[in-house]
């Protein structure tokens, strides 16, 4: 019997981490506050006065400028140092910065469960310890305020928040699927029981949505299995619930069109979900992962010109300095890869170059990218500038994956 448990358990993780991770792509990624949802929830109370300064710094946020959204978010914490949604304003921009460094952001890894194979660059050991001391900070002052009242909705809320960016840090920098989980469900319990309180708190519908359309998303007898442990949820109660944040103009509003464009990539409905993307990446100009993700979902859904377009565009956005010093290189692997795929081999040669012409390029993304370019000389017979490719790929990281590739393309020329 325990044995099979722990089964189910490994087969749960690994289709309810798509939850954990959902948000880490998009709003500045905030591709995490997904099984982590509400990690960026901007008040404690859906009847909350708005905080001027908070909402300025979430501006900073969802433009992906981290740096300038903590300093407003350490003002605010010192102004409200025992609100606990104030100590998780903070919590969710450290974090999400550090996945973006880590590289950690990719939304293509999202639209299946690639990424839980996936480990990029390790985290910060300093900006782990902050992340820990801010969860323990949080969870201290929602306990002192649950203690005293069991019921208090605010202090639920807030402690679902903070366990959803603790499952989030700990399956993406941890890699700790089951402590992740573990976290997520605590969150998801901490939300139901604010909806059972409160029907029309409706920013509480973001964790309990996404969990409930990461859980009708299991095989049929995986969902039997689950059940006997008290998880269950359908894709279309999650999706309902995702809508509805994502409509309130509430203050999950932005994070639920994150997630339910994830989502409704995943069901292949691409038009829908970039109908959401087109209109963050109009609300949010400096956020060049909304139209990014706007190109991926047109090439997705076989519009080949419109998605090489918007790669493009985002490559020139960012030449021209609208990005400052963000990864916008992701545009041209983009490019490289839509062109691969429509077989001309030189035109994604080019586009895996202009990869190195960024400034500053994501490591994984150039290494990715010289060994791209390598491929397609070789499919077009130029082996000189292949072999200098593979040869580069090596001297950037000899022990990775793609290093291991190069010398197998340095042995044999690649063919498809």
């Amino acid at each position: 019997m325990q044995l099979s448990l722990i089964l189910v358990k490994r087969l749960v993780y690994r289709s309810a981490a798509a939850c954990l991770v959902v948000f880490c792509l998009l709003a500045a990624q905030a591709m995490a506050q997904a099984a982590g949802g509400g990690a960026t929830a901007r008040a404690a109370s859906a009847s909350a006065e708005r905080d001027p300064q908070a909402d300025a710094a979430f501006e900073h946020f969802y433009n992906l400028e981290y740096d300038r959204a903590i300093q407003e978010f350490e003002r605010v914490l010192d102004r409200r140092p025992n609100d606990p949604s104030a100590v998780n304003h903070l919590l969710s921009t450290i974090l999400m910065r550090e996945l973006y460094r880590m590289g950690a952001m990719n939304s293509g890894e999202y639209a299946n469960d690639s990424f839980i194979g996936e480990a990029h660059r390790s985290a910060d050991p300093k900006v782990k310890q902050r992340i820990k001391q801010l969860v323990e900070r949080a969870e201290g002052l929602e306990e002192q305020q649950l203690k005293a009242n069991p019921d208090n909705i605010d202090a639920l809320y807030a402690r679902g928040a903070t366990r959803a960016q603790f499952a989030l840090y700990t399956a993406l920098v941890e890699r700790a699927w089951f402590s992740a989980l573990r976290n997520a469900v605590g969150a998801r319990h901490d939300h139901e029981r604010v909806l059972e309180l409160n029907p029309k708190y409706v920013d509480a519908k973001l964790v309990v949505g996404t969990h409930n359309y990461v859980m009708g998303s299991l095989p049929w007898s995986v969902k039997v299995a689950v059940a006997l442990v008290g998880l269950s949820g359908t894709k279309e109660k999650g999706l309902e619930y995702l809508r509805e944040v994502a409509d309130s103009n509430g203050e999950n509003s932005v994070d639920a069109q994150v997630v339910l464009s994830v989502f409704l990539r995943r069901e292949h409905r691409y038009d829908e979900a970039r109908v959401l993307m087109h209109g963050l990446a109009g609300r949010y100009p400096g956020n060049y992962l909304f139209l990014l993700e706007e190109a991926n979902l047109l090439r997705a859904s076989g519009r080949v010109q419109e998605a090489a377009a918007g790669y493009r565009k985002v490559w020139q956005n960012g030449r021209e300095g609208k990005y400052g010093n963000l990864r916008y290189e992701l545009a041209a692997w983009g490019l490289g890869e839509l062109l691969r795929s429509q077989k001309d081999y030189a035109g994604a040669a080019a586009a895996y170059e202009l990869v190195s012409e960024a400034p500053g390029p994501d490591p994984e993304t150039l290494q990715k990218a010289n060994l791209a370019a390598g491929e397609m000389y070789d499919l077009l017979q130029k082996r000189d500038l292949a072999m200098k490719k593979y040869e580069t790929v090596l001297a950037e990281n000899s022990s990775t994956p793609r290093a291991e590739k190069a010398r197998e393309h340095i042995r044999e020329a690649y063919r498809e």
